[in-house]
């Protein structure tokens, strides 16, 4: 695995530090915090048919789930940014497994389907 290039820490000026720490600071720590709680976590929006694909995938086979949504299309786009800048993946739902983003809808497809979803899961799962 590679890791994403992110700009250095000493390559940004401590007033854009502070800014990029406190952009929408509360919507991060409410997703860091439903991460760390819930064994399955999916964080949508409205009108997405992948946020909905997801959530049906979950129910047809039988895991439990924590849903956060933020707006739709048109609305709390900056609250969407701020999730993807902190989990660093670039779409929607973002499925989070025991604290690890497996990706988004055809990820978890494909861990159900291999059954690496329930072994992350463990005793949690059916």
């Amino acid at each position: 695995m590679s890791d994403r290039p992110v700009l250095p820490a000493d390559h940004v000026a401590q007033p854009a530090q502070e800014a990029i720490a406190n952009f929408h600071a509360d919507v991060v720590r409410e997703v860091s915090a439903a991460v760390q709680r819930h064994p399955v976590v999916v964080v949508g929006m409205a009108q997405n048919p992948f946020c909905k694909k997801a959530r049906k995938s979950l129910d047809a086979a039988g895991v439990a789930y924590q849903y956060l949504e933020y707006g739709s299309y048109m609305s709390k786009w900056k609250q969407r940014l701020a999730i993807k800048l902190w989990s660093g993946w670039p779409t929607f739902p973002q499925v989070f497994v025991r604290g690890t983003l497996v990706g988004g809808a055809l990820d978890l497809n494909r861990a159900l389907e291999d059954g690496s979803l329930k072994q992350r899961l463990g005793s949690e799962a059916k």
